[in-house]
């Protein structure tokens, strides 16, 4: 895919909400936009990938290994959602497997490469890593809304652990 594609495909995701078009080509500069056929995985469970992904088209299951080849899918992320974010940051193993829903498009920059543009485009770099610790909190605040859901449903049933 071409620079001018990718730059599309970067400027109508919600990490370039706050950005000038300058910085998006700066961006743009740096990632890989690829299509996933179905299945595909990006992320496996238990590797350290230091890249942010950006779901441009399509959707990625969020997945957890149950043992003997099978998986359950926890979460479903859509188009505009970033995924690989904790691991970006952290270079930590993932805890799950992210594996495309279908043809899912996604622009991917490496850690390493986004630091490059620090010198140069420090704004960018800051509103990029705002955007994730927002993601972030939203992430945070679906699982505790749902931990609570869960517990009044189990404390209303009287259902033993």
């Amino acid at each position: 895919m071409s620079i001018e594609h990718d730059f599309v495909s970067l400027r109508s995701s919600s990490l370039s909400a706050g950005l000038s078009d300058e910085q998006v080509e700066a961006l743009a500069s740096i990632a890989c936009c690829r299509r996933l056929s179905d299945q595909e995985i990006l992320i496996e469970e238990g590797n350290v990938d230091n890249s942010l992904h950006i779901i441009t088209d399509g959707a990625l299951a969020v997945t957890r290994n149950m043992g003997k080849g099978d998986y359950t899918t926890i979460h479903v992320l859509h188009t505009g959602d970033l995924a690989g974010e904790m691991g970006f940051i952290s270079g930590r193993p993932h805890t799950a497997t992210l594996r495309s829903l279908g043809r899912t498009q996604v622009c991917s920059f490496e850690r390493e490469a986004f630091e490059s543009l620090l010198t140069d485009h420090p704004w960018l770099v800051y509103r990029v890593m705002q955007t994730i610790v927002q993601v972030s909190q939203d992430i945070l605040r679906r699982m505790n809304a749902q931990h609570v859901e869960l517990t009044k449903y189990v404390s209303r049933s009287h259902a033993l652990y």
